[in-house]
């Protein structure tokens, strides 16, 4: 299981289940309970976050291997990794979070790592669930009935994302597990 210092949730599901959308729109609602959040999304393929016409790019594609860009508002390090490397772990990556400035991490993809996850499920895809199979799963966000319905861990309806955001609030905040110095500071004040 990867340890992390603070909450790491992820968001697991075969491709086109509604990861990033689901994400979307519970980012907003935690962010309004005034958590500091990191993500880290999988991407199966190379990708671009540079375009072209912009600087940063060229000197990438000069040959570059980091290329960090700055601005008042915004930084961004681009690390070129070797073609026969590994792909980075979870683990790996989550050393490159400063956790001091963050209060919850949530992770889309990497549904083969060992850490806490719900899972998205939509049955009219016809897709396999991953639960039971992957004992990380905290719970299951479906926008149906389930013809196997799991004793033991929650299922949440994917389509309220409140009620989502609710569930990783208790999850990560409020089990008597987590020591009050884990809740996110504006809680805090509140509880004293």
């Amino acid at each position: 299981m990867i340890q992390f210092p603070i909450p790491l949730i992820g968001f697991s599901a075969l491709s086109g289940t509604g990861k990033t959308t689901l994400l979307t729109q519970i980012l907003p609602i935690l962010k309004q309970h005034g958590l500091r959040i990191g993500a880290i999304k999988h991407a199966h393929h190379q990708f671009e976050i540079d375009h072209q016409k912009k600087d940063s790019y060229r000197l990438r594609k000069a040959g570059a291997e980091q290329m960090l860009v700055a601005s008042r508002g915004r930084v961004a390090l681009i690390t070129e990794l070797p073609e026969q490397q590994e792909e980075p772990t979870l683990e790996v990556l989550l050393k490159s979070l400063d956790p001091t400035c963050l209060d919850l991490v949530l992770v889309e993809g990497f549904k083969k790592e060992r850490f806490p996850k719900i899972e998205l499920h939509r049955p009219s895809l016809g897709k396999r669930l991953l639960y039971p199979d992957d004992p990380d799963i905290i719970a299951i966000a479906t926008d149906d009935h389930l013809s196997t319905r799991p004793c033991h861990i929650p299922v949440l309806n994917l389509n309220q994302p409140l009620a989502i955001a609710d569930f990783l609030l208790d999850y990560c905040f409020h089990q008597e597990r987590q020591p009050l110095s884990r809740l996110p500071l504006r809680e805090q004040r509140q509880l004293q």
